[in-house]
């Protein structure tokens, strides 16, 4: 029992979810993703207008390390509509956010062959700032595909039943 006069400890409010704003779903069918990392993002401020609006294209996307920074490539947010002159460029390279042991880490993953890391997901965390998910991944050969596929299947007719 408290003493009168003492207040209770107040509860922690629960984290705000997470706000999906694209996925790559062709790059988890194309690629064998073996790990991921999640990634803050530098946009300017009509970007980030267009993806509260939803719009995001990450389909050609990848990233690439370059000069001990990552970069995300290829992604396409289109321009914003009411904007002017101050209005973004939809395809240029946006900068990722990673700490220094993260980079290491990355780079040490795709120095092994074959291995190449893309967007899977981009979306705004809790606290509101915007993050994508990077995968590496290593590609799948077309009867790899098949197989998946195939085991998708399985899967979807054993739930059904």
């Amino acid at each position: 029992m408290a003493k009168p006069g003492t207040a209770k400890p107040a509860a922690k409010a629960a984290p705000a979810p997470e706000i999906l704003v694209g996925e790559n779903k062709k790059a988890r069918f194309h690629y064998e993703i073996l790990d991921t990392v999640d990634a803050g993002l530098v946009l300017r401020g009509t970007e980030v207008k267009v993806l509260r609006q939803g719009q995001i294209s990450l389909d050609e996307g990848y990233a690439r390390l370059e000069a001990g920074e990552l970069w995300l490539i290829g992604v396409n947010i289109p321009e914003y509509r009411h904007g002017n002159l101050q209005n973004h460029e939809p395809t240029r390279r946006r900068k990722c956010l990673l700490h220094h042991r993260e980079l290491i880490k990355l780079r040490e993953k795709t120095l092994i062959k074959g291995l190449t890391m893309m967007p899977l997901r981009v979306f705004f965390s809790g606290r509101g700032f915007a993050k994508v998910t990077i995968g590496i991944g290593r590609g799948r050969k077309l009867h790899d595909k098949r197989e998946h596929l195939k085991a998708k299947e399985a899967k979807k007719e054993i739930r059904e039943r």
